[in-house]
């Protein structure tokens, strides 16, 4: 992905829909039904497309966390029950 610094003005709906423009939409891979995840930052609405590429760049980001561990503890406790 490149650093675009191209912008463009959207509006938003009655109900806050927007439409995301066709650049933005093939630079990050967003297809119909891909999900985001969206946020505030300061002032800032953050909107995180969700796409394979994403999910890839997520690998390993919890090593050496102990996550897994409590993950399996927590699957072992809910068998106990």
């Amino acid at each position: 992905m490149k650093n675009n610094l191209r912008t463009d003005t959207i509006y938003f709906t009655v109900k806050g829909q927007v439409v995301i423009p066709q650049w933005l939409r093939k630079e990050f891979e967003i297809e119909d039904g891909t999900r985001a995840l969206v946020y505030q930052e300061d002032d800032h609405i953050v909107l995180k497309p969700i796409t394979p590429q994403h999910i890839k760049r997520l690998r390993g980001s919890l090593k050496g966390t102990g996550v897994l561990r409590a993950l399996m503890a927590d699957r072992k406790r809910e068998r106990e029950l």
